[in-house]
């Protein structure tokens, strides 16, 4: 395709017009008009700005117009590199509030310029001198395709303000950063429904995410929410009042028993200062004196340091799992639906509202919590067991290319999901870790009499003993050679 067009013809003395066919063209040629109308569109696409410097009579809107795609390719470049070679670096420049905001301003303003941009290039095209086909075809082409890049800049700031949203709601408050101990990040995973009658919480599922720091392997430590009599890590407020273990309490007006998932209670709901004595700290580090009290039973039944929590809303997993696109289950057994009276006698066909079938599942969240939840027909060791396989089908599913493509209904679901008191300067790190655990199988340990803890008597020197054999796996020491 060629875009050359007549010379003017020296006339009567009059100064020639200088032979530049797109900022000068032969507008009685019909077919050559129609090509530099396709020409333009295309720089207009490729190189935002280029059409005004090669064609306008004003070079000042495309100078800024390709001033501003110099730079955004820089900056796109730059993310790519950052994104490949300096992951570790990157990720906190992400999460920062000031940037995030930058981002969003700069690729809305972009947008804003790219439609300016397009509409004068449409003026520069001069649409009655090009032939008739093209007059109705260029600017649907122009305009359909600086929608749908507009759109993409548009979604780009919507993902900047949702990263901003999402890092201010989760990690708002977080605790002190503190380094690995014995090679390992502990942290304490809850699972409860909150929201409405919130001090009659209690955590349904209890367990401990052991991430190896190095190569991001990760243990999952099943505790059972009636485990009774736990134990208290040394120095913790609790173990001051419960030094032989967590005992229950009988009382007419806020009452609890030994159990794990009653810990919380002792700590917090039945205090007058709702557990302030005991944490005077955990409000201002994004905790609560019941996490705090729980994280404390949980270093005592498994003897490792747990620094930080992450509690689960039940209401909001439903969303997390659409979010993220369903999960793969292999599901063993039938279970039923919805709550019901089984503890009166009634089988669950009488109260079901639906059941999951045995065989490889695609769960969207509504069937994903009520396979998490279900316990009328099963026991708490089953229950813990499914809760476990859904934690690890979840991780499967945060890749790269899953976080990127959902990322807005991930963020909104996060938000009302997950609380922590995880801080900010780990991002990073956890992050590498989080990238680094899908390539090794994920190691799950229950406290159950399947693993030897006796569930009404448990001995806590044998979970402890079991813990730091499954963390630190003794070496075999080679056999010297004769």
């Amino acid at each position: 395709m060629t875009l050359a067009a007549p010379r003017a013809t020296p006339g009567t003395g009059r100064r020639l017009i200088e032979p530049r066919p797109l900022r000068n063209p032969d507008v009685s040629d019909e077919s050559f008009m129609g090509r530099r109308g396709w020409w333009l569109v295309a720089m207009n696409v490729l190189v935002p700005g280029s059409a005004q410097i090669l064609a306008g009579r004003n070079r000042k809107l495309g100078r800024f117009g390709l001033g501003a795609t110099l730079i955004g390719w820089v900056l796109v470049i730059s993310a790519v590199v950052g994104g490949l070679f300096l992951r570790s670096a990157l990720i906190p420049v992400l999460s920062n509030w000031f940037f995030l905001t930058a981002v969003q301003v700069i690729l809305v303003g972009y947008a804003v310029l790219w439609i300016v941009l397009t509409l004068d290039t449409l003026r520069l095209v001069r649409l009655v001198k090009v032939p008739q086909t093209s007059r109705i075809a260029i600017p649907v082409v122009a305009l359909l395709v600086v929608g749908l890049l507009s759109a993409g800049a548009g979604y780009g700031a919507s993902v900047a303000g949702a990263s901003r949203g999402a890092i201010d709601d989760i990690f708002g408050s977080s605790g002190p950063s503190v380094d690995p101990s014995d090679g390992y990040y502990n942290i304490l995973l809850l699972g409860a429904d909150s929201g409405d009658g919130r001090d009659s919480m209690r955590f349904d599922s209890i367990s401990v995410a052991s991430i190896n720091a190095e190569t991001g392997a990760v243990t999952l430590f099943g505790i059972p929410r009636e485990l009774p009599h736990a134990p208290f890590s040394d120095g913790s407020p609790m173990q001051q009042l419960y030094p032989e273990g967590f005992q229950g309490q009988s009382s007419a007006t806020c009452g609890w028993n030994g159990w794990m998932n009653h810990v919380r209670y002792a700590a917090e709901v039945c205090r007058e200062d709702e557990g302030a004595s005991l944490y005077p700290d955990a409000a201002n580090h994004g905790s609560a004196p019941g996490i705090e009290a729980t994280k404390d039973a949980a270093e005592g039944i498994l003897g490792i340091e747990i620094p930080y929590y992450v509690f689960i809303d039940m209401h909001g997993f439903a969303d997390m799992i659409d979010a993220l696109g369903g999960v793969d289950i292999n599901v063993t057994e039938r279970l039923p639906k919805g709550g019901g009276p089984a503890y009166d006698g009634q089988p669950a066909e009488d109260w079901a509202s639906g059941w999951i079938e045995v065989g490889q599942q695609h769960m969207d969240g509504d069937t994903a919590q009520w396979y998490a939840r279900s316990r009328y027909t099963t026991s708490d060791w089953d229950r813990m067991q499914r809760q476990r396989e859904l934690q690890i089908a979840m991780l499967e599913q945060f890749t790269p290319q899953n976080v990127l493509t959902r990322f807005n209904e991930i963020a909104a679901a996060g938000t009302v999901l997950v609380d922590t008191d995880l801080p900010k300067d780990k991002l990073s790190e956890f992050f590498d870790l989080m990238m680094k655990a899908k390539e090794h199988p994920v190691t799950t340990i229950e406290l159950t009499p399947d693993n030897g803890v006796d569930e009404f008597e448990p001995d806590y020197a044998h979970i402890r003993e079991l813990a730091h054999e499954t963390l630190h796996p003794p070496t075999e020491t080679p056999t010297p050679t004769p």
